[in-house]
């Protein structure tokens, strides 16, 4: 399948009367469609049954209800119908030079996402622990720096702690950073979740190490302190547990994409520099 090829039998469908591509990753094309009816929505198609890794944050998504998520419209194996947000996303907004703006967007679409009832809280997802598998397991090439060995082991130590003493669990986004929510008729908006259950301030984590296209301004020490401020305050978290949490995913991250011994890896300053925001030793 290319960029431009949606199937017909997807259109019939969907009744997709107009279809333009806006997007193709690794795991799914995107288009804006039209509708039979005259409406709007976003259609995403996945190269592959299962879903990817999202199958989990659909079905959050779907007990969202529309809080602070598009809407899912329908689903149908590969496919995914879903509203569509035309505006800017918040990645978009901070790559333009407005930082401050698109962090304060980013805590309040997070607070619309937490705020309340769990709404998903009889949905099975997956759990936490599960994801840092990779990280408990860690493994170092011996010509990964000294330093960022160290530092990896002291983000696996951090996630190990901080995942046999969970606190506030619920239904998580899983994903959440500024280019997962984008502006619509309804406002900032988040999508693309991963669906997980874990502790709250969690949540936040893998927003430390985003946007893409911005990772001078993302490992900056300012930009942490100014962020962790920000966030722990306004989301109600404890703000040294939300950079470890932060660390630990930088770290994770890092060991998904070596899928082996860790040797190096663009993110081992940013992961110094979260480790030092932490305080940890």
């Amino acid at each position: 399948m290319t960029a431009t090829d949606l199937p017909p039998e997807v259109a019939r469908r969907f009744g997709v009367t107009r279809a333009r591509p806006v997007d193709h990753t690794a795991i799914a094309a995107i288009w804006r469609v039209e509708v039979t009816g005259g409406g709007v929505a976003a259609l995403k198609l996945f190269h592959h049954d299962g879903l990817s890794n999202e199958g989990p944050g659909l079905d959050w998504m779907r007990a969202q209800d529309g809080a602070g998520v598009v809407q899912i419209i329908a689903t149908d194996g590969r496919a995914v119908l879903m509203e569509w947000q035309d505006g800017p996303s918040l990645g978009d907004v901070l790559r333009a030079g407005e930082a401050v703006e698109a962090d304060a967007q980013l805590l309040s679409v997070a607070r619309a996402l937490h705020d309340g009832p769990d709404l998903a809280a009889g949905v099975e997802l997956p759990d936490l622990s599960g994801w840092f598998s990779a990280l408990r397991d860690l493994r170092t090439d011996p010509g990964c720096p000294p330093a960022a060995a160290r530092d990896m082991g002291r983000a696996r130590d951090l996630a190990l702690a901080l995942l046999a003493d969970p606190r506030e669990v619920r239904a998580l986004h899983g994903d959440l950073h500024h280019d997962n929510i984008r502006q619509g008729r309804r406002g900032w908006l988040a999508f693309d979740a991963k669906g997980v259950r874990g502790e709250r301030a969690y949540e936040l984590a893998n927003a430390f190490r985003n946007p893409k296209g911005a990772a001078g301004l993302v490992a900056d020490p300012a930009t942490i302190a100014r962020r962790a401020d920000l966030w722990s305050e306004g989301f109600g978290v404890d703000r040294r547990r939300m950079l470890e949490w932060a660390a630990a995913k930088c770290a994770l991250s890092i060991t998904w994409r070596a899928k082996g011994p860790v040797r190096e890896d663009a993110e081992f300053a940013l992961l110094a520099r979260l480790l030092e925001a932490a305080g940890a030793d």
